[in-house]
């Protein structure tokens, strides 16, 4: 991602969220049009001058110029919100008012009320994922439709109902509202798909996209900062973001391949991340209520807390997924366990908690299924077996650097001869 690409999709979520206070959620379009002039405007000047020593402070300043511009157009032919339209009526109060709303604090109150808004409960959670990455991170319906593995006339589809739903409410949700702790739930679901998506998704692109990690963990990090919404349970999520976060430096190898957990060198784990992990758990645990998010980042807390692999404390690991499957049970959740149960028991006993897998017909195309079972395989010296588990895997892989690892794994077992 270049330079001005990365700039624009940082700042395009903050002009949409002012410009959309400016003209009202209804004129949505509108708003997203003067951010597209906007930038437009950038590339054009800045090609002669050079980039500004403040490019977001350029982009802001012309976006509020140009919002200004179309607020005195058409203000008589347009339906702004009715605080607008009564600022409308006065011109000396239509520049203090602009001005207000391309306050850094307005801002961020206009992306959480934004980020709220798009996690409608009448929007099914791939509408609500779709619109958090196009609105407030500044995704386009190709990038998303690649993320999802789903087609882009799918994605825009999504968006557009979304944006529909959006102008239906004429203005954007009011966190003092009765229904926000129904949206937060919905948020936080959100911004957990949203972080798995670049943590360990279907991307044909990329096995592993951190700026979808960064955009999940930017996001939830404002929810931790407002009272109503910094709950037990957002700080547990929060915790769980940085704790898997804090291994992303080595996901992928230099060569471009994944790389296992158990694995990967624990040095270049972002010591900073996993501090700041286990702080946000530590302070998650203030509630009673126990959630998957608790569960998930206490998991993540032995994995990171462990010197070593050799280390680990698999018994502590296999409880928790225990609990986690009474609380939210899944069979992707139950192949975790049983790799855990794995490394506890030995390779049997993992394929024993393998074969009890619920709906393990779920994971008929998830390559790391297959994965596991031909690592247990080749545990036990079953190399025929090993090879056709790591051929399935292979051959369900979703992007090159799952082919690359699901391909050493093959060529690791050799049949004997």
């Amino acid at each position: 991602m270049d330079l001005h690409e990365h700039l624009f999709r940082h700042e395009s979520g903050r002009l949409v969220a002012a410009l959309t206070r400016v003209f009202g959620v209804h004129n949505l379009a509108l708003a997203e049009d003067v951010v597209q002039d906007a930038f437009c405007r950038a590339l054009d000047v800045w090609k002669v001058h050079g980039v500004p020593d403040n490019p977001g402070a350029w982009l802001m300043a012309t976006a509020r110029n140009r919002a200004l511009d179309v607020l005195r157009r058409q203000r008589t032919a347009r339906v702004f919100a009715p605080e607008v339209a009564r600022m409308l009526e006065q011109e000396w109060a239509i520049g203090p008012f602009v001005d207000e709303a391309f306050s850094l604090h307005a801002i961020r109150d206009e992306q959480l009320r934004m980020m709220f808004s798009c996690c409608h409960p009448r929007l099914p959670e791939e509408a609500q994922v779709a619109l958090v990455l196009n609105i407030l991170c500044g995704f386009g319906a190709g990038e998303i439709a690649g993320a999802f593995l789903t087609s882009r006339a799918a994605i825009e589809k999504r968006i557009a109902r979304g944006k529909k739903v959006l102008a239906g409410s004429r203005r954007l949700f009011d966190l003092d509202g009765a229904q926000f702790s129904s949206r937060l739930s919905a948020v936080r679901r959100a911004l957990y798909l949203l972080f798995n998506e670049g943590y360990h998704g279907a991307s044909a692109e990329a096995a592993v996209r951190v700026d979808l990690c960064q955009d999940a963990i930017r996001l939830t990090a404002w929810l931790c900062e407002y009272p109503a919404a910094a709950t037990p349970e957002t700080l547990a999520l929060c915790a769980l973001m940085h704790l898997h976060a804090a291994r992303l430096p080595v996901r992928v190898d230099d060569g471009g391949e994944l790389s296992p957990l158990l694995a990967q060198d624990r040095t270049r784990w972002d010591g900073a991340l996993v501090a700041q992990g286990l702080a946000l758990l530590e302070r998650s645990a203030a509630g009673t209520q126990l959630t998957a998010y608790h569960v998930e980042a206490a998991i993540a807390a032995v994995h990171a807390s462990a010197p070593t692999p050799a280390e680990l404390d698999w018994a502590t690991i296999v409880s928790l997924y225990d609990r986690l499957m009474t609380i939210a049970p899944s069979p992707v959740v139950a192949l975790n366990r049983a790799i855990a149960v794995g490394q506890r028991d030995g390779a049997d006993g993992g394929l024993m908690a393998m074969q009890a897998i619920p709906d393990a017909g779920r994971l008929d195309r998830y390559p790391f299924h297959a994965a596991a079972l031909g690592d247990f395989e080749m545990r036990r010296g079953n190399v025929i077996d090993a090879r056709e588990h790591f051929a399935a895997a292979l051959s369900r892989a979703r992007n090159a650097a799952e082919r690359k690892f699901f391909t050493r794994k093959l060529d690791s077992v050799q049949p004997e001869r």
